[in-house]
């Protein structure tokens, strides 16, 4: 594989048997292993109710892509033909370290190159919305497309109210990369903000918003200005998004960035349609800052307000666990270490008290991920 599939996919057969996890910390404490067993976690978030809910990407199926439709490409551009099955789950992590089921029968995808399933999850106006990217023919799943669900955490029922994958066809990036195309795409991350989920889509290259109606509009194509860089990962600060990105494998280390997006009020307004989603269409990239590996989480920390990245894998070649780490940016721009030794590791959030929740193992095979939560020293 020459390039990475958009989906966090491309990692080593060491991870089937990599041993107990030993984290080396700068400037956090010891781990805490909050949950195991968990298959593929992903994206994280803190419920109202103050429990840890957590995307997996699940276990995929035994329903191939071949001779099904326009599928991914196989090697050497791409890890193709999945298979999928409605093996991804959500789940739900006491204070206690109790894991439950919230959801399950998500659609789940896997391939040689790994797991597509629940990518991550928010919580809007109180609801709990899934971020869905294991779904689509070409994934596998004719039936069940990829896109933003509405998941009820009292029965477990779950509603696609924004079939992205579809959106994705008939609204086509400005670059699309021929040797790593995933026509149903590969969604990774969201926040919710201003009554709307804003989630990144890294094979198309897109940042999209959808509301709880289920209406989808484009917030920015990065791919028009960037090429395919492979964005993955958002966070929000004082109106600006902040959009960290993967790059392309094998990794060649400190050349993924994190760009800042904003709004331009000074972009024309005539010619748009009367509406919402007016704002929208007026971002723009006005800065980049280079130094990051990999990234698959950013996040601001509550005590200090700096940026915290989540890498992978920050060594050359292809992931590699014990080589994921957390970093943050310095007001004075510098990048320090804060976490190291993880293993291919796929998100992170901030919890009660400020502690640093990630997942771990979260790109390995099987029922091997875990959450590991760390207490942070602020930095200035």
């Amino acid at each position: 594989m020459n390039i990475i599939r958009s989906s966090i996919l491309a990692v080593t057969a060491a991870v089937a048997v990599f041993g107990p996890v030993i984290v080396l910390a700068q400037e956090a404490g010891p781990p805490t292993v909050v949950a195991t067993g968990l298959e593929g976690p992903r994206g994280l978030k803190f419920g109202p109710e103050g429990d840890l809910y957590v995307a997996e990407a699940g276990l995929g199926g035994t329903k191939s892509t071949a001779g099904l439709c326009t599928q991914v490409p196989g090697a050497p551009g791409g890890p193709g033909p999945y298979t999928g099955g409605l093996t991804a789950r959500i789940s739900k992590i006491s204070s206690t370290g109790k894991r439950t089921t919230v959801a399950s029968g998500f659609p789940s995808t896997i391939s040689s190159g790994g797991t597509i399933g629940v990518a991550d999850v928010a919580f809007l106006n109180g609801k709990l919305y899934a971020v869905v990217a294991g779904g689509g023919c070409s994934h596998g799943n004719p039936d069940n497309p990829s896109g933003i669900a509405e998941v009820d955490r009292s029965t477990g029922k779950w509603t696609m109210i924004a079939d992205i994958g579809a959106w994705l066809k008939t609204h086509p990036s400005a670059y699309e990369s021929p040797d790593d195309f995933e026509p149903d795409g590969t969604l990774y991350s969201v926040i919710s903000l201003d009554g709307r989920l804003i989630t990144v889509e890294p094979n198309h290259g897109q940042v999209i918003s959808v509301t709880p109606d289920g209406t989808i509009n484009q917030v920015i194509d990065i791919s028009a200005s960037e090429g395919h860089i492979v964005p993955t990962a958002i966070a929000e600060r004082q109106g600006h998004y902040y959009v960290g990105n993967l790059n392309l494998f094998p990794i060649d280390p400190q050349w993924a960035r994190v760009l800042t997006i904003s709004r331009d009020d000074h972009f024309p307004t005539e010619n748009l349609a009367p509406g919402f989603e007016q704002d929208y269409h007026r971002h723009h990239i006005v800065d980049s800052k280079a130094g990051f590996t990999t990234v698959v989480a950013v996040a601001f920390g509550p005590e200090d307000g700096l940026l915290y990245v989540l890498e992978l894998s920050d060594a050359a070649g292809y992931p590699t666990p014990g080589d994921g780490k957390v970093v943050r940016v310095l007001r004075n721009g510098q990048i320090e270490e804060v976490i190291t030794g993880l293993a291919v590791p796929t998100g992170m959030t901030f919890g009660p008290g400020g502690k640093l929740y990630i997942s771990n193992l979260g790109a390995a095979p099987g029922a091997s991920g875990q959450i590991l939560r760390f207490t942070i020293t602020p930095g200035f």
